[in-house]
């Protein structure tokens, strides 16, 4: 469970990337977060995970304070960011096992998960290779399995689709919904409309540093008075708060 409240980010003090947002992530749903590029998205996703503070609100990951509390706020999510560059000249396996280490993993749990994520996502015979000779898909299939090496309640993914193979993106998918189906949380960016569409039980819309829509597609769709598909409500919000923040 993520919760956010009143929380925002200024940089230089002037510009606003994040405008007094709030929302709650339920356990047992695929959360989806969208906006377009610069809307506040990867700001956001950086002060859940503790990589910035906010200059104000508060932000808890399964009741844990990220700021007054991060040790423990850290160790119960596992985090995908949006740039796979890591440890380039580390093999694969020495780099889960550094992961494993970090996290106190036991030695038994460590290998059964690794076998089982890296054989899921068809990287078992590449972790004696240097994380140097991975294309960005295998990188990015990587970091997914290292996130997830702790068992984590919590997922947290900015864009973790991008560059996976369509048999690597089904399997991201299939096992977002059964960590949802557990009882878990799974918060995601994505600027793929369509992939939202179909694997999010809620989304939020957030352009300018705003939340302009948080709930259901069909609350959307209810809101919209419309049977359109999300790209198209997507738009049609973003345009609305576009034309809003240009009246003088």
């Amino acid at each position: 469970m993520i919760t956010i409240r009143q929380v925002s980010k200024s940089y230089n003090g002037k510009i606003k990337a994040v405008d007094n947002i709030g929302l709650t992530v339920e356990n047992g749903e695929i959360f989806g977060f969208l906006g377009p590029n610069g809307a506040g998205k990867t700001t956001t996703i950086k002060m859940i995970t503790g990589i910035l503070s906010p200059d104000s609100g508060e932000i808890q990951v399964n009741g844990h304070d990220i700021v007054r509390q991060p040790l423990q706020a850290k160790r119960s999510f596992g985090f995908v960011p949006d740039d796979p560059n890591v440890f380039p000249r580390l093999k694969a396996i020495e780099y889960l096992r550094f992961i494993g280490d970090i996290y106190q993993v036991p030695t038994s749990e460590r290998t059964e998960r690794i076998s089982r994520l890296s054989a899921r996502f068809g990287l078992a015979d590449a972790l004696a290779d240097r994380i140097q000779s991975y294309s960005h898909g295998m990188r990015q299939k990587l970091m997914i399995i290292g996130a997830l090496l702790h068992n984590p309640d919590v997922w947290i993914l900015d864009e973790p689709m991008t560059g996976l193979d369509p048999r690597s993106s089904f399997v991201l998918k299939e096992m977002m919904r059964e960590h949802a189906d557990a009882g878990k949380s799974v918060f995601f960016s994505t600027h793929v409309l369509d992939v939202a569409e179909k694997v999010c039980d809620r989304v939020a819309v957030i352009d300018r540093g705003r939340i302009l829509f948080c709930g259901t597609i069909n609350q959307m769709r209810e809101h919209f008075r419309s049977e359109s598909s999300l790209e198209s409500m997507f738009l049609e919000l973003v345009g609305e708060a576009g034309e809003e923040a240009a009246q003088p």
